[in-house]
């Protein structure tokens, strides 16, 4: 039996460095790619260019955060591709009043201090005792620069105009991992635990001492549950 291939999504100001530590220690058991999800400015359109950039045939499919909700739109488009899916640091629901009113004010932010935005959002992607931690903090805020302004406006619209999930997880029938960080400020423990009741057979982790990034907060415990929920999953 062999392991199939595997999609990684990363999350809002992401790229693959926030899965380098689960590229190199998976790269025995299975081939992964890295999505690029900063071209478009909706998620439908996001998931069609996720598909475009998989693997031919069938794969294991992990997102985090806004990765998640790319995911979760590839489980309604191309469900028939996806072996066995991974949902970290997500949320199925749409945003709130409050969310908006957030985004709004970071995309306002952006257009004159970009630097501010990723200042902003720091404190909510790591757990506060890694806030200290200088090559994580490095990592992060070079993601971001990476990603840029116009690309950040592009995936935060997205973001605001992405659908209800909930509804369509019962649909969800292959294996599937729902992970996050205890500490997660951005999507916390129970709407985790919220995507697991609604998906049958799911199993649901909680990383201990990890915050919203849990790739890089906590990169051996995530390398750990991935390898075992891969093992699942099989040509």
């Amino acid at each position: 039996m062999n392991t199939p291939p595997l999609l990684l999504i990363p999350g809002l100001l992401n790229d693959a460095r926030l899965w380098k530590q689960q590229l190199a220690d998976l790269a025995h058991t299975t081939s992964s790619t890295v999505v690029d999800i900063t071209g478009a400015n909706s998620v439908s359109e996001l998931a069609n260019a996720a598909l475009e950039q998989a693997p031919a045939g069938q794969f294991a499919l992990a997102g985090l955060s806004m990765g998640g909700y790319v995911a979760l739109e590839i489980m309604r488009k191309a469900p028939e591709r996806v072996l066995a899916l991974a949902l970290l640091d997500t949320s199925a629901r749409p945003d709130t009043p409050e969310a908006t009113a957030g985004r709004h004010k970071l995309m306002q932010l952006a257009e004159t201090n970009f630097q501010s935005v990723i200042d902003t959002l720091l404190p909510k992607f790591v757990h506060p005792a890694h806030m200290n931690n200088a090559s994580l903090v490095a990592v992060i805020d070079a993601m971001a620069k990476t990603v840029g302004k116009e690309a950040f406006l592009r995936q935060q619209q997205a973001i605001l105009s992405r659908v209800d999930s909930r509804p369509s997880l019962a649909q969800i029938k292959c294996p599937t991992l729902v992970l996050c960080g205890r500490e997660d400020a951005i999507t916390p423990v129970e709407i985790h635990e919220e995507i697991a009741a609604a998906i049958s057979g799911s199993h649901l982790v909680v990383i201990e001492e990890c915050g919203h990034l849990s790739p890089l907060d906590q990169p051996s415990k995530v390398t750990g549950a991935l390898r075992k929920w891969l093992s699942t999953a099989t040509l």
